[in-house]
């Protein structure tokens, strides 16, 4: 039969360890969700944050990490010259916007277009050209130290070919990686889409992330 001491002390730990229950559920945090499955985006875990980066808009401002942010993005290197890839893959990102444009612009995917060529293409020329394959779609550019360094952050690389003997030096091309790069609404790379291009596969892994993402 216990006494009153034995009985003071049991009750004593039971409330401790009750206590530490109770501290365990309210300060553990709840694990992160899952994120959807998808079709045409290979997923990455844990995402990875990017270095700070400062590229020019088509309108001539700034584009930072936070203007990114509450969106997913996807990115694609490219050069206004370029005689295939680039309009290709613009024209089937371009299919997938029209496909997305019910979903409300605070928190409507965007296609990022950055050229990689910077001696030819203005600020001014590449937003012509990003907006003759959807009004939606943001360009931007900088300086070929900055754009390296912004392309080696999300696992991309390009080059300056020169031109064949005897062409005008401004004939040259740029080579460049043709994947594009998913930037999660915390501007991080999170994911990378390979060519072919399948437009309906690409928006509707958008749409499921972007639900996913709501508050």
């Amino acid at each position: 039969m216990f006494n009153r001491t034995t009985v003071i002390i049991l009750v004593a730990a039971l409330a401790a360890a009750l206590g530490l229950v109770a501290a365990q559920q309210v300060f553990t945090p709840s694990p992160a969700p899952a994120p959807p499955d998808t079709q045409a985006v290979r997923m990455f875990e844990p995402p990875r944050e990017l270095p700070p980066f400062e590229l020019r808009q088509s309108d001539g401002t700034p584009l930072l990490p936070d203007e990114l942010e509450g969106h997913w993005t996807l990115v694609f290197l490219g050069f206004t010259h370029c005689p295939d890839i680039c309009p290709m893959t613009l024209a089937e990102l371009a299919k997938a916007q029209r496909q997305w444009e019910s979903i409300p612009e605070a928190r409507r995917p965007r296609v990022l277009f950055i050229s990689v060529d910077p001696e030819r293409d203005s600020p001014a020329r590449i937003g012509q050209y990003a907006h003759a394959f959807h009004r939606d779609t943001l360009a931007a550019t900088a300086d070929i130290p900055v754009l390296q360094d912004f392309a080696r952050s999300i696992s991309m690389v390009f080059a300056k070919v020169p031109p064949a003997e005897g062409a005008p030096a401004d004939q040259y091309s740029v080579d460049h990686s043709a994947s594009i790069a998913l930037l999660d609404p915390r501007g991080r790379m999170s994911g990378v889409i390979q060519a072919p291009f399948e437009p309906l596969a690409i928006a509707a892994d958008m749409a499921s992330l972007t639900e996913a993402a709501a508050p």
